[in-house]
């Protein structure tokens, strides 16, 4: 199995964190999605991260249809300890966050902390390369706040995000998270909750992976590998 991704998508990190809960290791392959390989384009001509390739099974683009297919191929093997529960309104509410984080949060936050912050360091100019937009990082930084507000009144009022068990809506909202962590751009100081869940979440041995990843040249935020932040 070969995922591939880029270290620092958030949609990439969501799949890796759910592989790692599956106990499966990919080979990973990483991706500049600006560079638009051909080989790549051919796999998902969308031209967007994650893809999963598997062998005599076509590939599978995106987040959420890699998530339904794992759950499909893998799911019942975990038992109760599925990501994705068995019961179909409960299905719901996984489903309704994981779109929540890996939709709304991305558009709202990540999105721009990726592009401006990561991205653009190794983008030409033609390719949108340049200067981070201030603009687009002030509106991050803006609405992370109201995000982190939302999983600590969800933490709060749940044993995880989506009810008694973690699920598919734990690793989503704790992949955007971390990018944003690496960064440094997370006040965890804005909800004790959100703050004590995801230090639960990244506390798990399946989060190491994610953990150790590293940008040449920007090293990570105080809080970002530190369990006790």
């Amino acid at each position: 199995m070969q995922l591939h991704h880029h270290p620092f998508c958030p949609h990439s990190r969501f799949v890796r964190l759910l592989l790692a809960e599956y106990g499966i290791e990919p080979d990973l392959v990483e991706v500049r999605v600006w560079e638009r390989k051909p080989e790549f384009l051919a796999l998902n001509p969308a031209g967007e991260t994650p893809v999963l390739v598997e062998e005599h099974v076509p590939s599978a683009p995106g987040a959420a249809i890699i998530a339904e297919y794992l759950d499909e191929t893998r799911g019942l093997a975990l038992a109760d300890r599925r990501l994705l529960p068995h019961a179909p309104l409960e299905r719901i509410e996984v489903r309704r966050l994981v779109a929540w984080y890996n939709e709304k949060m991305f558009l709202d936050v990540t999105d721009h902390l990726v592009r401006e912050r990561i991205y653009k360091r190794y983008m030409k100019a033609d390719q949108g390369g340049g200067p981070p937009d201030a603009t687009a990082l002030r509106a991050a930084r803006a609405n992370i706040r109201y995000h982190l507000k939302y999983i600590g009144w969800l933490a709060k009022a749940r044993n995880w995000l989506a009810g008694e068990q973690l699920t598919h809506a734990d690793l989503a909202a704790a992949a955007h998270l971390s990018v944003a962590d690496y960064l440094g751009d997370v006040p965890w100081d804005v909800d004790e909750d959100a703050k004590a869940w995801y230090a639960r979440v990244k506390s798990r041995p399946t989060f190491r992976a994610i953990l150790s990843d590293s940008i040449p040249g920007m090293p990570a935020s105080k809080t970002y590998a530190d369990l006790d932040f």
